[in-house]
């Protein structure tokens, strides 16, 4: 959600504004700006796309300047909520929401501040320019306006004649950048690799000072603080499309590579060990009772899987909550309970709230599983996996969501051995099929031509239905989310021994009904559940391993997966799920990458 990008430095900095947007736009946004200091301030703003906004900075040269994309929460998508927001020569970008922005409108207003636009962002830039009127150091007057802000905020502010950028965060992510010729701000890496590897994470209420050759640090009490520097993992490459169509059919097809360097370092193991997850990790994962993950979206659906392994194979028990909803209920909570928060980013807001919530209530057994390092969800857990997919692009989650469930089951087999449910033929059987994995799944790629001719049968559908039973009704879930997010079909998905308790009454020849048939313990049940949709003349599109015995016929179409899977199976059944909302997007025309209305990184409530 929304994108900041900052620099400071020797050469003209506009080129790496706008390159810098351009690497945040999987972020998810409806309008972008710029703000420039020659020493003077200039503003642009658009709405629509970067390449818009770099059409009219295309003449602008200048030292100094802050950027940023906006995803719309206060005000419609508009030019004049667009960002940077200004007040008399000052300029400020915004990343979060601030909660109690009426009560400080209704402040500035009365004191003759006017306010042009419907964000509460206009009244972080009013509230700094007030501050000055009694403290008029620029940075001194960003740290007190902080102190009174309640909610999530990345700013970064500049102003007329000042040489600096300051930017603050609380809630949301920023980072610096320490470059030979300036110094950088962005909400991601990704928008910095074009000019420094070299990264500075900031901490929650960190302020901070760039000039060009220098950077300045306070911490939260105005401490000066030094925070460590970090080399960028990521390449410029990784986040370059090359030989593919769209980010999504890339990161579908960088699965295989991605589950292997997830698990790499099982590669010649010859057990589980807990230190996978930390140097702690044999003391609070042997004290767990039971386990409660949080997650969000595809990362929940992760969740429901992970669920059906760590009951079954560790034997104890597993509860699985929408971060959003668990925070705001009366829980029971337990200090021996593994708390295990999953997130892509690691800035996901309701699940780093959820965490916080869990530790408040005596619950400090913690783990991160992410795909990103020095993330706030992995500076806030005790434990860490990280799912090494590489920066996941596309707005749908794909390899994400696969290194997920790849983690999760190293996590149910290291409980299961920690129980000491885990015979030494299991363990050898488990670890033999982990490292099968990304040939099996590289396997299920295969059969991108066949699913594409499906693909053409949805074109003209309005709604579709998802099956799967046991611990694949999850990746019926995951498929039906693929399916809305990016052609906007409407898709649902019910646990197969559902359809009699009220969806059965939604199918006709116009809903086309995909099936997860894995030859499991639950096969010839769903294959009664499949009947029930083909008498009613229902449409069935099943996925169904080798050996599953489901037969094409009029109305029933079969795609067969190379192998069975066993407990693994959901890592490929999901696979081909992922390629029929891919390439029904293409039929329909959307969208791919940026579908509407949905950001990548959901950093606020």
């Amino acid at each position: 959600m929304c994108g900041i990008v900052a620099a400071v430095a020797e050469r003209n900095i506009v080129p790496v504004l706008i390159e810098g947007l351009r690497k945040l736009e999987y972020r998810g946004y409806d309008s972008a700006g710029v703000a420039l200091l020659n020493p003077t301030l200039t503003r642009l703003r658009s709405v629509g796309r970067v390449a818009e906004l770099a059409s009219l900075a295309e003449a602008q040269v200048a030292h100094h300047g802050i950027a940023h994309t906006r995803w719309a929460t206060h005000g419609v998508p508009s030019e004049r909520n667009a960002h940077p927001h200004v007040s008399e020569g000052l300029a400020v970008v915004h990343n979060g929401i601030i909660e109690n922005y009426a009560e400080l409108k209704a402040e500035l207003t009365a004191a003759g501040y006017v306010f042009t636009s419907d964000t509460d962002t206009e009244v972080v830039a009013h509230l700094i320019q007030h501050t000055q009127k009694t403290n008029n150091d620029l940075f001194d007057a960003v740290f007190a306006t902080t102190q009174r802000l309640i909610g999530a905020y990345a700013i970064a502010v500049i102003q007329e004649w000042d040489d600096r950028i300051v930017v603050a965060r609380q809630g949301a992510p920023l980072l610096l950048g320490v470059g030979e010729e300036g110094r950088y701000a962005a909400s991601d890496a990704s928008a910095l690799l074009q000019v420094t590897r070299q990264m500075i994470y900031l901490e929650e209420g960190d302020v901070a000072e760039l000039k060009r050759g220098s950077v300045r640090i306070v911490d939260r009490n105005h401490v000066a603080v030094e925070r460590a520097l970090h080399e960028s993992s990521l390449s410029a490459d990784a986040v370059e499309l090359g030989e593919y169509a769209h980010y999504m059919q890339k990161e579908i097809f960088e699965q295989p590579q991605a589950l292997a360097a997830t698990l790499e370092m099982i590669g010649g193991a010859q057990s589980f060990s807990p230190n996978l997850f930390g140097t702690d990790a044999p003391e609070l994962l042997a004290g767990a009772k039971s386990v409660l993950i949080l997650a969000c979206g595809t990362s929940f659906h992760a969740g429901l899987v992970a669920r059906y392994w760590i009951e079954q194979l560790a034997g104890i028990p597993c509860s699985v909550e929408i971060a959003s909803e668990y925070r705001y209920r009366v829980s029971v909570p337990h200090p021996d309970t593994l708390v295990v928060a999953i997130s892509q980013s690691g800035e996901t807001a309701d699940t780093l709230a959820s965490v916080k919530h869990a530790k408040a209530q005596g619950m400090m057994r913690t783990l991160a599983l992410c795909n990103v390092p020095e993330s706030a969800i992995v500076r806030e857990c005790a434990l860490r996996f990280l799912t090494r997919a590489g920066p996941e692009i596309g707005v749908a989650s794909t390899k994400a969501f696969t290194t997920q469930l790849a983690a999760l089951f190293l996590l149910a087999a290291t409980l299961a051995k920690q129980q000491g449910h885990l015979s030494a033929s299991d363990e050898a059987e488990h670890l033999t099929a982990l490292r099968h994995l990304p040939v099996a799944v590289q396997n299920v790629l295969a059969l991108e031509d066949d699913i594409r001719a499906w693909a053409q049968r949805f074109s003209d559908k309005h709604h579709a239905l998802f099956l799967g039973r046991g611990h694949h009704f999850p990746i019926a879930l995951e498929g039906a989310l693929k399916l809305k997010e990016i052609s906007y079909i409407h898709a649902e998905a019910y646990a197969a021994g559902e359809l009699k308790h009220g969806p059965l009454a939604l199918v006709d020849e116009d809903m086309p009904v995909v099936s997860i048939a894995p030859n499991d313990a639950l096969l010839e049940k769903l294959k009664s559940n499949l009947k029930e949709v083909a008498a009613r003349g229902g449409e069935l599109y099943v996925f169904a391993d080798a050996d599953s015995h489901v037969d094409e016929e009029p109305g029933v179409h079969v795609l067969r997966l190379p192998e069975h899977y066993g407990l693994l199976s959901p890592v490929l059944h999901v696979v081909p799920l992922q390629l029929l909302s891919y390439h029904v997007a293409l039929v329909k025309g959307t969208d791919v990458d940026k579908p509407r209305n949905l950001a990548k990184s959901v950093t606020v409530e």
